[in-house]
């Protein structure tokens, strides 16, 4: 008997995040953002050989892990957790408010789980002192989110921004930061946009845990798509988003042959 009727608990979202303004185009894509990581947290979950019911748990989590991005940006105006709230936190309150989760899920087994990786998802890193399985689920919905942010990467973002992607210049320190294979810390480089932000974005691979996860960008090709989306004018940065793409090639070849 399935824990979750992942059909049901869909219908569910969607009524809440219906409640919402879908005509606002940053509200809509968080709905159909979520509804993509739902079907990622799945098929991360089978390939790596999750038990069936982590599976219906993971694809759960994924379904909820940005719950509270829709309240974040009526209340704020924005999904910058540092100009408001932290989204992760806040996205458990949600679900432990008037016992929400329960919409999704009856019984209560996974409940620590599935708040602790929601909670996590949007950390620069994972807490410590979680067990192996908390951990297992934690790392799977970071790595289901990041891999939905790289493919709207290749043609979502910046979609009616093209000219001011292409005129933007790469920051030199970050790209020296990304060259030695860290996720990019955004507090450092204040409200990074265009070609910086473009960067962190390919940075998200090096936080990856999971090999499914490489396998699945490199099936896709999404690095190959995002590298070659925008002509920038500056050369210098036209030169390192190059450079910045086949250095996250090889290491994804790399991960996917250990």
């Amino acid at each position: 008997m399935k824990i979750v009727n992942i059909e049901k608990a869909k219908q569910e979202f969607i009524t809440y995040a219906n409640n919402y303004d879908l005509e606002n185009d940053h509200i809509n894509r968080k709905k159909y953002h979520s509804l993509r990581v739902t079907e990622i947290s799945e098929e991360l979950a089978k390939r790596e050989n999750f038990t069936e019911e982590e599976i219906e748990i993971a694809t759960l989590i994924g379904l909820l892990h940005d719950i509270a991005r829709f309240k974040q940006y009526i209340e704020y105006h924005t999904f910058r957790d540092a100009d408001s709230i932290d989204h992760g936190n806040l996205g458990v309150e949600i679900l432990e408010e008037n016992s929400y989760l329960r919409k999704y899920i009856e019984s209560d087994k996974y409940d620590n789980i599935i708040k602790l990786a929601i909670k996590n998802h949007n950390k620069f890193a994972i807490e410590e002192g979680l067990t192996e399985l908390q951990n297992k689920f934690c790392k799977l919905i970071r790595d289901a989110d990041k891999v939905d942010i790289i493919y709207e990467t290749t043609k979502e973002f910046w979609k009616n921004e093209t000219e001011e992607m292409e005129s933007s210049k790469i920051t030199h320190e970050l790209k020296k930061e990304f060259d030695q294979r860290k996720m990019l810390v955004t507090k450092n480089y204040k409200k990074i946009v265009y070609a910086d932000k473009l960067i962190q974005f390919l940075g998200f691979v090096y936080d990856l845990n999971y090999k499914s996860s490489f396998q699945i960008i490199n099936e896709q090709n999404y690095i190959e798509q995002i590298i070659n989306r925008f002509n920038f004018k500056d050369e210098y940065t036209q030169k390192q988003i190059k450079d910045a793409g086949e250095k996250i090639k090889q290491y994804i070849l790399s991960k996917i042959q250990e």
